[in-house]
């Protein structure tokens, strides 16, 4: 299985990207443009989302798998928001002569309690009747009820396309729904004793939930050189609510 890619940037330290649920590779954009001055930056559309493969099933461990397969022998800068901060810290368990080193963005390698606003989402996108659509506007005029946040609908419509068959949705939002217990898990089992001894940042919005004090024996368990940033007037998505104030964070990590 091959990853849809975007490169930029041709001198410099290697940085990936990896996007949240219902992300993309481009939602980096911003940030990837900004870096490739100084870095190679590679943007990855993860499994089951953008323009990559589907999987049968969703496993963090089989998603590290194929992100890693994708990164070659050179050691990494690996970023990942959320979905991707996971499967990111996974691949850093599991392959870490890969990792250089490691941020993590707003979120924890912890089980959360539950998926429901994901869920609803997801209900959401799958009740839209894509035979009788006829325009982006009509889509975005049936979901406002269910998802009256403008920012919240406009980044699920960037997953609704049209070819020469319809319109369709890049999701694999049937897997998704199944699979909400191990999307809002961690296979901490699986993972066994495994530790990742490189350098670790973890960067969590002030207003979010996601990085809370009971999280941090595991995240010294798991990745013992870590330092943490919490950044005011954000809240889960910390690399667009404050871009400049994330970007000159990581730029301070990778250098």
């Amino acid at each position: 299985m091959s990853l849809h890619r975007t490169e930029l940037g041709e001198t410099g330290s290697r940085v990936v990207f990896c996007h949240g649920l219902f992300g993309q590779g481009r939602n980096w954009t911003q940030a990837a443009k900004a870096l490739s001055e100084e870095h190679r930056v590679l943007l990855l559309d993860m499994p089951n989302h953008g323009r990559s493969p589907w999987t049968e099933t969703f496993d963090y461990l089989e998603l590290a798998d194929l992100v890693a397969a994708e990164l070659g022998d050179e050691p990494v800068a690996l970023v990942g928001h959320s979905m991707g901060g996971k499967i990111a810290m996974c691949l850093a368990l599991r392959h870490p002569r890969l990792v250089e080193r490691l941020a993590v963005v707003d979120v924890a390698p912890v089980a959360y309690p539950s998926g429901r606003e994901f869920v609803g989402y997801i209900e959401t996108m799958q009740g839209l009747d894509l035979a009788a659509l006829g325009s982006r506007s009509e889509a975005e005029d049936a979901l406002r009820e269910a998802v009256p946040n403008p920012v919240v609908r406009s980044f699920l419509l960037q997953n609704l396309r049209r070819s020469d068959d319809g319109w369709h949705w890049q999701l694999n939002l049937d897997l998704l729904a199944d699979s909400m217990p191990e999307l809002t898990g961690w296979p901490a089992e699986a993972l066994g004793e495994e530790t990742y001894d490189g350098p670790v940042l973890w960067v969590g919005g002030a207003d979010s939930d996601y990085i809370a004090d009971e999280h941090a024996e595991e995240m010294d368990r798991r990745f013992p050189r870590n330092r943490r940033v919490l950044v005011k007037g954000a809240g889960h998505w910390v690399h667009s609510e404050q871009p400049e104030v994330f970007l000159e964070v990581l730029r301070r990590f990778l250098a």
